[in-house]
């Protein structure tokens, strides 16, 4: 049996603590907490002071109680070491900050009963609204979503119907686009590489374009790898070498994000492969990483931070029609760099 004197004697704050730390009543500690009625600014400053020396920190679920809602926001992403979604993350904070609504970040690992297991965990604590990636989700999770009765807002893309609101681009067309400069410049042996394909369907979505605007043009693509692990440089190295000893003749290879792009190009360069005239070289999503290699990767910009900001904006309530279901559309811009050659 424990010594009674050796047990354990801490307890969780109270409003009386603060009450009797501030000199004022559980009332009005209560209001200047929760940030509502009218106080003082020299009273509001002795309780938050007084608060913030004696550690407390207010009881959100007593508060979400009466109103069946927590002030937090679910952000539910397939990948934490996926370079997109930190950014995505920074624009979402950055209008969130001051909101009174803080973001928490489930990870569903491109796993649809994953993502189908942590919106359920998510939704149970009852969130003021919450930003998903993709369009594509278990009958489940739609329904889960749907019937939340909160702001949902799908970000990444817009090429399929939301269940509310959505904001991002359109993928088929970025993937025509970069088929279409791709061709403008001569090229014509073309080969794809992509990693977790099976369920990344926005870059399913952007090889879908690719290939329609090859088909236009009287192309198909000569070869393609895919991996179905995460985005790695070494992975792209590997991949470039298998396409390459399989069809030494391809002139060039689309790569589904920057990270295995990059990989390729590295790989190029150590093997003394002319770019962009022997083989031409494109990734996806603009990330900072490119400005780090030898040679700029031809790529586009997936507009991870305007996509981070609107989303939350429509959760806030900060845009022109608060409360209103909406699809933002953003265009991302094709930068051709030192990889693809000018024409």
């Amino acid at each position: 049996m424990p010594n009674d004197q050796t047990q354990d004697t801490r307890r969780t704050l109270t409003l009386r603590d603060v009450s009797e730390a501030s000199g004022v009543s559980e009332m009005t500690v209560s209001r200047v907490l929760r940030n509502r009625g009218d106080v003082s600014d020299a009273t509001r400053a002795r309780v938050l002071e007084a608060a913030r020396a004696l550690g407390y920190v207010p009881n959100k679920i007593a508060g979400a109680l009466a109103s069946q809602r927590v002030n937090l926001v679910a952000v539910i992403i397939p990948s934490l070491s996926n370079m997109v979604f930190p950014e995505v993350m920074t624009g979402i904070s950055d209008v969130l900050e001051g909101t009174g609504l803080q973001p928490v970040v489930g990870v569903t690992n491109y796993l649809p009963e994953r993502e189908e297991s942590v919106l359920y965990e998510m939704l149970s604590w009852r969130p003021s609204g919450v930003i998903i990636a993709g369009l594509e989700h278990s009958a489940a999770s739609r329904a889960m979503m749907a019937q939340a009765g909160i702001p949902i807002v799908e970000i990444m893309d817009i090429d399929g119907q939301p269940v509310d609101s959505a904001v991002g681009l359109s993928h088929r067309r970025a993937g025509r686009q970069m088929a279409e400069a791709i061709v403008a410049s001569g090229y014509r042996k073309i080969a794809f590489c992509g990693t977790q394909m099976p369920n990344d369907f926005r870059a399913k979505k952007r090889l879908e374009g690719f290939e329609e605007a090859l088909r236009r043009a009287g192309l198909s693509l000569l070869d393609r790898e895919y991996y179905s692990g995460g985005s790695a440089l070494l992975k792209g190295r590997e991949m470039t070498q298998a396409i390459l000893a399989r069809n030494p003749d391809v002139d060039f290879i689309y790569y589904s994000n920057d990270m295995i792009g990059a990989g390729g190009l590295l790989y190029c360069l150590d093997k003394a492969i002319d770019v962009p005239e022997h083989l031409g070289l494109a990734g996806f999503n603009g990330v900072e990483l490119l400005d780090g290699l030898p040679r700029r990767l031809a790529t586009m910009d997936a507009c991870r931070l305007d996509i981070g900001r609107l989303a939350a904006e429509i959760i806030a309530g900060k845009r022109p029609n608060p409360g209103k279901p909406e699809i933002i559309e953003l265009f991302p811009t094709l930068q051709p760099g030192d990889t693809i050659r000018q024409r």
